[in-house]
């Protein structure tokens, strides 16, 4: 019985609010004083609220919707790519550059300043050019189509196969990352402009091919390292960065172009001072 007397107490207690008057209290007293035997079981009404201190919590609906509005990062503003000239990686043969002006109005004498680097480049640093005998192999191949193509144009056929020789290695089935196709890999807007409908046909590839060299070659006054720079890169590359971009792969194809045309204006039987210059080919007597 102690224990039920307990419990009964202590609801009792807790049924008490906090700020009760007196007279609660002396009842609850007396409830817990009763003796064993004496004990009866007493209701104990719970009393008017009393005018006590009070906790008053009051909520700021504006505040509330502010505190359990979930938090987003903010969106990061995103602007258009910036579409201007970036300088590239420094080209492999920034030495050649340093003899050359890659810029559109230093025209003169450009030419002979890149040869004249080609043929005296830094220890070490030398335009590894193709062998004589790939040359020569490209030629017993593809010759024939080179000479008539490059009838009635600027374009030597010496310079022609140099350009076959860096674009594709001779391979006609050649593509690049970029979609280039054939021989002189001949991207399909520059192929449909001079009218290539197969850039696999080796014949059509080195029309077009040596149309387009041709083309560059007037268009920038017969200025071969701008209009090589333009094979590579595009004549609008050309004017927009005011003459050579700076591409490391155009900056290294002009020179490798260049090295490769010293060499195959040797398989010319009357050897071309200029890029522009004739020549027929004497194959099976490359040295």
């Amino acid at each position: 019985m102690r224990l039920a007397t307990g419990v009964v107490a202590l609801a009792a207690v807790c049924a008490v609010p906090l700020g009760g008057s007196p007279a609660h209290a002396e009842a609850s007293e007396a409830s817990s004083a009763q003796s064993d035997t004496d004990f009866t079981f007493r209701r104990i009404a719970v009393g008017e609220p009393s005018a006590g201190r009070r906790i008053t919590v009051q909520i700021d609906p504006e505040d509330q919707a502010r505190r359990l509005a979930v938090v987003r990062p903010p969106v990061p503003i995103i602007t258009p790519q910036d579409t201007s000239p970036r300088a590239a990686p420094s080209s492999s043969y920034s030495w050649f550059w340093e003899h050359v002006s890659p810029a559109l109005e230093d025209k003169s004498g450009r030419f002979l300043s890149a040869i004249t680097a080609l043929s005296a480049p830094p220890s070490g640093q030398r335009v590894s050019p193709p062998r004589m005998q790939f040359l020569q192999d490209i030629a017993s191949a593809h010759g024939p189509d080179i000479l008539r193509a490059s009838v009635g144009t600027q374009v030597s056929p010496a310079l022609a196969l140099a350009v076959i020789a860096v674009e594709s290695a001779g391979r006609a089935e050649a593509v690049s990352s970029a979609g280039a196709q054939g021989l002189m890999q001949l991207i399909p807007a520059t192929a449909e402009r001079f009218g290539v409908t197969d850039a696999f046909d080796t014949t059509q590839n080195i029309r077009g091919g040596v149309q387009y060299l041709d083309w560059l070659l007037r268009h920038f006054d017969n200025d071969v390292v701008l209009a090589l720079a333009g094979y590579n890169a595009g004549e609008g590359a050309v004017r927009r960065n005011s003459g050579v971009p700076p591409f490391a792969e155009t900056r290294d194809y002009v020179p490798k172009v260049l090295a490769a045309w010293l060499v195959a204006r040797g398989l010319c039987a009357t050897v071309p001072e200029l890029p522009s210059d004739g020549c027929v080919f004497k194959i099976g007597q490359a040295g």
